[in-house]
């Protein structure tokens, strides 16, 4: 058997050692590491096809977390005593390992990749998830697959003295009011390179609020952009070791030959000029109507005039000239808020677009509500149940129940399209985890509202930042259920469109902003603390203080969507619905309980 090719460097600020081993394990993959932290191991596997999908026009990047509960000691508690779907937990980390690593390959790159993490071992105190990101990283850095990386993530947890713990255990996590995990890339090959940010995925924790009336630090938009510099640090160490394994992987096995692949672009060269020329009036002045519907007939006008006289001269190219349309189109909506400060509906930078909430739509729920930005429209539902009815989790990880659940749906005619429902995919089941990390910190314990809250966001039309909308919808459900929630908490998206150095942050971004743009930072919080936040990037990262500065424009926006909010319900019912269970606590005396329970159980058992 081979013998395993192992770097490994101590995780400043703690007692804990990052290994990466590669060579012995999965030895058929093009790469495969493994990733160690305590008694946590993750074996990552990057493969690649090699030749592009015949008539793919996008990335086919494919993320995979195998969860193995024999890491946790476990036998799987289905029926069928072996694992099954994905839990949450893995599609949340799918994502969070998709996220950094796919901006990070060639431009028109089409050939499939397909990245394994498989958890071999998951010891209770360090999680696996910001592990699989950085073993990830490596395996395809000694892959041959064209990747422009490493790429470096840490899990940085906001503690009460007000410090950030790099790498958090599940115990520091919890002890701690706020998290982060951050991921990013070195701008050059320098030990102590700059870092760029390039994905944040965050989230205050059950005890925030407890912890904040006890006096400790709260989360600001300074404190943030103060954790998202601190971050560099370890993320440096990841990408430095990253580097490490793979000089000494070379130096044993030789040279690693890059696998010859192609780029395609989507159009040719040649029908650019005819495009640009039929196109730009029309299509300037299409994505200047400000209704998503009527600005989209108008688009297809233009585009099918385009098409039409394009494809006379050019046959049988019909693809690459709807291409070159939509690239043109991108160029004209890019290019007006650079130049002009003006986004597609007219709007500033800064503007939010309308906005309006109701509660109390259905009788027999516990708690609605519905929430409305510009065409962007949440109908929230809160159900309240027994203490009994909390989720049992079966997992690798420490948490056995969960008694505040989030869902979140997004049905086909949101978007005015026909399709089909065929229960929740990766992106419902991320947006609605989304929802409920911004909402936790703000739930009250058990002990001060024994009830288990399930609520479910239902899409009922989308034009950008759904997800943010069923936090603001969420708020206002939970308030008309009578539930005595500690603060309200609303939601905001924001973009970014990057051009000739100049970074232009928007508030509140439609749909399209977002395929356009370069960044989609969404930002949830209350009035004087943030909750959660998640940010992805289509360029190289983000400088932290462009993040720094799109935080405080996300709270002026919060602000402004918090009036409204109180407009609608100024704080929670003191009561629940007549049609929500009932549940009366009262405290026994110490010395009474024997009575309670009576010889042999007797009374507790007629009760």
């Amino acid at each position: 058997m081979a013998e395993a090719i192992s770097v490994s460097a101590p995780i400043s600020g703690t007692d804990r050692t990052l290994t990466l081993e590669a060579g012995k394990l999965a030895q058929l993959a093009d790469g495969a590491v493994v990733g160690r932290i305590g008694d946590t191991v993750v074996l990552a596997t990057a493969t690649a096809a090699r030749s592009a999908r015949e008539g793919t026009d996008f990335f086919p990047l494919t993320v995979d977390i195998e969860e193995r509960t024999y890491a946790a000691g476990r036998i799987p508690g289905s029926f069928f005593r072996r694992e099954g779907r994905a839990t949450d937990q893995a599609i949340l980390t799918c994502r969070l390992i998709d996220r950094p690593l796919r901006p990070s390959f060639p431009k028109g790159f089409r050939n499939e990749v397909h990245v394994v993490g498989t958890i071999f071992g998951a010891d209770q105190v360090n999680p696996h998830d910001v592990l699989a990101i950085n073993a990830s990283s490596a395996a395809l850095m000694i892959s041959g697959i064209p990747f422009d990386g490493p790429i470096g993530a840490v899990r940085i947890a906001f503690s009460t003295e007000g410090t950030w713990i790099p790498h958090a255990t599940y115990q520091e996590g919890d002890d701690s009011t706020f998290e982060l995990v951050v991921a990013g890339r070195a701008l050059s090959d320098a030990p102590d390179a700059e870092v760029a940010i390039m994905m944040v995925e965050a989230g205050g924790t059950e005890r925030s609020w407890e912890y904040y009336a006890d006096g400790a630090p709260k989360v600001t938009e300074e404190v943030l952009a103060e954790g998202l510099e601190s971050a560099k640090t370890w993320i440096r160490e990841s990408i430095n070791l990253q580097r490490e394994l793979v000089d000494a992987f070379t130096a044993q096995r030789g040279p690693i030959t890059t696998i010859a692949f192609s780029t395609f672009s989507d159009y040719g060269e040649d029908l650019w000029p005819r495009v640009e020329e039929l196109g730009t009036v029309p299509l300037a002045d299409a994505n200047k109507v400000t209704a998503k519907a009527d600005r989209n007939r108008a688009i297809d006008e233009a585009t099918a005039s385009v098409l039409a006289t394009v494809s006379a001269e050019f046959p049988g190219r019909e693809s690459e000239i709807k291409a070159a349309i939509r690239s043109l189109t991108k160029k004209l909506v890019r290019k007006r808020i650079i130049e002009d400060g003006i986004r597609i509906d007219g709007r500033t930078t800064t503007d939010i677009r309308p906005l309006s909430a109701e509660i109390d739509l259905f009788p027999t729920a516990h708690g609605s509500a519905l929430f409305q930005r510009g065409e962007t429209q949440v109908l929230n539902v809160t159900t309240l149940g027994m203490p009994r009815m909390k989720q049992l989790l079966d997992t690798i990880s420490p948490g056995d129940f969960k008694r505040y659940m989030h869902h979140y749906n997004f049905p086909p005619f949101s978007t005015g399209e026909a399709g089909q429902m065929r229960g929740p995919r990766r992106r419902e089941i991320g947006h609605g985890l989304l929802a409920e990390r911004a909402l936790l910190p703000v739930v009250p314990s058990p002990e001060e509202f024994p009830y288990t809250l399930r609520l479910v966001s239902d899409v009922l039309a989308s034009n950008g930042s759904t997800s943010m909308a069923s936090v603001c919808g969420s708020t206002l459900s939970l308030m008309a259920a009578g539930v005595p929630i500690h603060a309200p908490v609303a939601g905001i998206a924001m973009g970014l469109v990057y051009e000739g150095g100049e970074y232009v942050t928007l508030t509140d971004i439609l749909g399209a902003e977002d395929a356009f743009g370069d960044m989609d930072f969404k930002v949830a919080g209350t009035a004087e603390a943030v909750t959660a936040l998640q940010l992805d990037t289509k360029i190289d990262g983000l400088p932290a203080d462009v993040l720094s500065r799109a935080l405080h424009q996300a709270k002026d926006a919060r602000l402004q969507i918090l009036e409204v909010m109180n407009a609608a319900i100024s704080e929670p019912r003191s009561e629940v619905a007549a049609s929500a269970p009932k549940i009366v606590s009262m405290e026994i005396p110490i010395d009474k309980i024997g009575e309670v329970i009576g010889p042999k159980g007797k009374v507790i058992n007629t009760l």
